[in-house]
């Protein structure tokens, strides 16, 4: 099966991060590819990892990326794939708001669609709603993702009445 979903990230340091996401589409079994792709280091690898991605099967991408975080921009500059940016706070930034900002501020015609601070989980979620428009089966592993995670909360608040 090939992947369905490209995960990039500026440096090996944002793979703890990047990690979430990864354990998001394995628990759903979507099938995904992982890469270190840097804007800055690597222009021309980012720019040719971003024109091939949808020849290659691939339909999201998400890019985490800490400091300036030009990493999500850049790849939606290029692509007609969606693009999910992870900011990323990083060794050398300013408590992760340079890598928010970077990647929330597009310009028009070149959304990215912005999620938490280290907020690779709900990256992964969202890739997996967007997926699910399109597999049946996987919209239905997603309406009991929901589910669980009501449980999960019913759960704590009942543990919560018990000790009282």
């Amino acid at each position: 099966m090939s992947p369905s979903v490209g995960i990039i990230m500026g440096s090996m340091s944002d793979l703890p991060v990047m990690k979430q996401a990864t354990e998001i589409l394995e628990s759903f079994g979507v099938c995904y590819e992982l890469d270190v792709v840097s804007a800055h280091r690597t222009p021309e690898r980012m720019f040719l990892y971003a024109r091939n991605a949808k020849e290659r099967g691939l339909k999201i991408i998400i890019a985490g990326a800490g400091g300036a975080a030009h990493l999500p921009g850049m790849v939606a500059s290029v692509t007609t794939l969606p693009v999910i940016g992870v900011p990323i706070k990083s060794s050398n930034s300013i408590d992760g708001w340079d890598s928010v900002l970077s990647i929330l501020q597009m310009p028009a015609g070149v959304p990215v669609a912005t999620v938490a601070l280290n907020g690779a989980k709900n990256a992964g979620i969202l890739a997996v709603q967007i997926l699910s428009l399109m597999d049946s089966a996987l919209a239905d592993k997603l309406v009991q993702y929901k589910k669980d995670l009501e449980n999960s909360v019913l759960q704590m608040s009942n543990e919560l009445k018990q000790n009282q």
